[in-house]
């Protein structure tokens, strides 16, 4: 028997929202994009193109754009959110009395919101009144511009329900699209919000010059600092060596797509956070996020280097070409500590 295919609307249309919408499309699906501005929903219904942040990609011609949020969740029974991270709690205040009662809210943001120190998923409950079982995140190596080319990648589905995690995977597999389910959802939103912060640091270290031996260090010394966050509030450790930790970590850290890896590049390079902002134009969430993670961690007492100089280079505190000497200068302890 057959799964019923559910309408899904994915809010909003920019590059990872436009991105996962095509993925839903070409997974046979019915999927209606809402755009905040009205010439991006006519560009994609009348040329099948998201030039803004999407370039060169074709959309298929199932996907329905609209500038209209009320005919957007019309009939929706699963409601994906792509919108920053720190914006969610006010759009979904906005949003709250339009949501069709029985949808299922999926997060495809990656944070951890300013003065609540809340996961996205929190965030979504807390507003809305709906249930975890009802709430998913999608989280992985998910640079935008591949998918949307149809490389092959694999991602995380994640729900403390799996059978929500499991309609999750239903309505996004597809040929060039592999979701795994994960109960796990601390562990999943936690990898994906600081492997932010960590590609910011490996990118200053490549904008002053330093080789792969000192990135490595940081992404594998990232790694065991988004381990200790995660498991202090509850997460599997093992969740932190699959998809969702050192996968995102790796691709995020390494790549040129990565919005949070070209920040730390620029501010390597000896750029102002001003002129990089003006010179990057979309959101890089590591940026407004690193403080709200590093404070989660001191209320928890778990040590976070490299996020904490992270913050420190954005306060303007530290300058960034000590930052590898700073991370060096650590005292030594075993590795597994």
């Amino acid at each position: 028997m057959t799964r019923q295919a559910p309408r899904v609307a994915v809010l909003a249309a920019g590059s990872w929202g436009t991105t996962f919408a095509k993925v839903v499309a070409d997974a046979g699906h019915d999927v209606t994009l809402w755009a905040r501005r009205q010439e991006v929903a006519e560009e994609i219904n009348q040329r099948h193109r998201n030039t803004d942040y999407l370039p060169d990609i074709d959309l298929p011609e199932s996907i329905r754009a609209t500038s209209d949020i009320d005919k957007a969740l019309d009939g929706a029974e699963l409601v994906v959110l792509s919108i920053p991270a720190q914006s969610v709690r006010e759009r979904l205040g906005e949003w709250r009395e339009k949501l069709p009662k029985d949808a299922v809210l999926v997060s495809l943001m990656k944070g951890v919101e300013r003065g609540t120190h809340m996961r996205m998923s929190q965030v979504i409950a807390e507003v809305t009144g709906w249930p975890d079982d009802r709430i998913g995140v999608v989280s992985g190596p998910n640079l935008a511009m591949e998918i949307a080319g149809g490389q092959p990648t694999a991602t995380v589905v994640a729900s403390t329900s799996q059978q929500t995690a499991e309609l999750l995977a239903h309505v996004s597999a597809g040929s060039y699209f592999r979701p795994y389910t994960n109960t796990d959802v601390v562990g999943v939103e936690f990898g994906g919000a600081v492997k932010n912060v960590i590609a910011l640091a490996t990118g200053m270290a490549e904008g002053r010059g330093l080789g792969d031996n000192s990135k490595a260090s940081i992404i594998t010394r990232g790694l065991a600092e988004t381990t200790r966050l995660a498991a202090a509030f509850g997460a599997d450790p093992q969740t932190m060596s699959g998809l969702a930790g050192l996968g995102d970590l790796v691709a995020t850290c390494a790549s040129p797509l990565s919005r949070n890896h070209t920040v730390g590049v620029l501010l390597g390079r000896g750029l102002s956070l001003d002129e990089v902002i003006a010179r990057t134009k979309q959101t890089a969430e590591g940026i407004k996020s690193c403080s709200a993670i590093l404070e989660l961690a001191e209320t928890a007492k778990v040590d976070m280097p490299i996020t904490q100089a992270v913050v420190a280079v954005l306060a303007g505190k530290l300058p960034v070409d000590e930052l590898g000497t700073l991370l060096l200068s650590r005292a030594r302890k075993a590795e597994l500590e």
